[in-house]
This record gives structure tokens, C-alpha cells and sequence, in this order.
């Protein structure tokens, strides 16, 4: 898979994969997790979400990624609003360092963290199995897309804001996809990164929603309810 976004920005040179797959075994359970609150998992933490207001049945979940030198809290913080609007339950994990692993072209220990935050998860909310979404902005939309292809039998969908490049690795199940990009965006410029990606994910006949927006390296409220509509649906 990664020779067919060698086009797409800078990130994806191939490096020796650790463990790729989401493992965390789900299961029935009353929620009981209210609001918002740190998980405890070590210093760089996840934070799990609840929508006010949530029904007693299986609730979607979201896990969220942010984007590089950024951490759960605040990547949760931009757009917690519009999940609550959603109807979604977010999981958002902060990644071992500075930034994704995937970065480097290489997968594996954020991994095992986003694993274990999910067996936490799961412990606390009703989760539908059928309705686990993976998203992320920029280095975090990268990674979203990069393990949520590889684990497409897991996540349902997927959604990236402003991603820049795939990582490459062995794809099970074929999630549904959500694309947004500035068309003004410095950081990723469009034209390199999403306008490459979203044709090479449609020749694999991957069932992709895309939208670009006169806007720069961002997630406007416009572009986060309809993703995030999109995602609950």
C-alpha cells in the first residue's frame, strides 16, 4: 500500500513494523463513565468523554488523534462540542512523543498505548462494536488513516482532517473514509497530501466523503459537524 501514496507530503518512507493491529477485546457493558475524565493510565494520558445526556444503549465511539506537539486534552478540547452534538463518546489518547509513530514510518508503541486506553474504555462505556470510528487532525489524521486502513476490520470509519500521508502496511476490512483540507493550508499543502491520497483511495475503490474548504491548517466548525454527523450516522 505505501507505493501508492509515495506522492502524498513527506512521511512515508517504509521502517520496520512492531505491531500494528487494535486487539482491545470489546465487550457488553453498563456505561458508566460521566463527562469527561483523565483515564490514569501514566503521565501521558488518555481522556475519555461521554455525551450528556447519553442513551442507556451502545453509544459510538470515537477515538480521536491529535495533531504533532499537541495531547489529548486539547485535541479534544477543538471539537468536544460537536461530538457531544453527535451523539459520540470520544476516546483521546496523546501519543508517546512529540508525535505519532508513525511519523517515522514506522508503527507499533502508540499501538499498544491506543490498545490499552480502549480496554479501559471499554471497561466504563457501552460501546457499539459496530460504530468504533478512528480520527485525527494533520500528523493525527495521518495516523488515522494509516491504522485505520490496516485494521479496517475493526474501525468502521475513518475520519481526517487535513491528513499528509499514509504509512504503509498490510490492510483487513475496508472502512468508510472522511477527507477535509484547507485549500490554503501551509503546513500540508493540499495539492501534495489530500489531493493525492483521496484518488489513490478511490482506485482501490475505498468509499471516501471529501471535502476541501477555503481555509487553512484547520478544523472549521462547518467541516466538524459535518464530519462528525457523518461519523454518528
Amino acid at each position: 500500500m505505501a507505493a501508492l501514496f509515495s506522492g502524498a507530503c513527506a512521511g512515508t518512507g517504509a521502517a520496520p513494523v512492531i505491531s500494528d493491529r487494535i486487539t482491545a477485546k470489546h465487550k457488553v457493558s453498563r456505561t458508566t463513565a460521566k463527562g469527561e475524565d483523565r483515564l490514569g493510565l501514566d503521565s501521558r494520558d488518555a481522556i475519555l468523554r461521554v455525551p450528556k445526556n447519553a442513551p442507556d444503549g451502545p453509544l459510538p465511539l470515537l477515538v480521536l488523534l491529535h495533531g504533532a506537539g499537541g495531547s489529548g486534552a486539547n485535541m479534544l478540547g477543538r471539537i468536544s462540542s460537536y461530538c457531544d452534538d453527535a451523539g459520540l463518546a470520544v476516546l483521546s489518547p496523546t501519543s508517546r512523543g512529540g508525535t505519532w509513530d508513525g511519523i517515522r514510518g514506522e508503527i507499533g508503541v502508540d499501538v499498544e498505548f491506543i490498545n490499552r486506553a480502549l480496554t479501559k474504555t471499554f471497561d466504563v462505556v457501552n460501546v457499539n462494536p459496530r460504530k468504533i470510528i478512528l480520527g485525527g487532525f494533520s500528523d493525527g489524521a495521518s495516523y488515522a488513516l494509516s491504522l485505520g486502513l490496516i485494521n479496517g476490520d475493526y474501525f468502521n470509519k475513518i475520519v481526517a482532517f487535513s491528513p499528509g500521508f499514509i504509512v504503509g502496511g498490510e490492510m483487513h476490512g475496508k472502512a468508510r473514509i472522511f477527507i477535509s483540507h484547507g485549500t490554503r493550508d501551509p503546513i500540508l499543502p493540499i495539492d501534495r497530501c489530500s489531493r493525492v491520497i483521496v484518488p489513490a483511495l478511490k482506485r482501490q475503490n475505498f468509499d471516501v466523503t471529501y471535502t476541501e474548504f477555503n481555509g487553512v491548517h484547520e478544523i472549521t466548525p462547518d467541516v466538524a459537524r459535518e464530519a462528525l454527523t457523518w461519523a454518528a450516522s
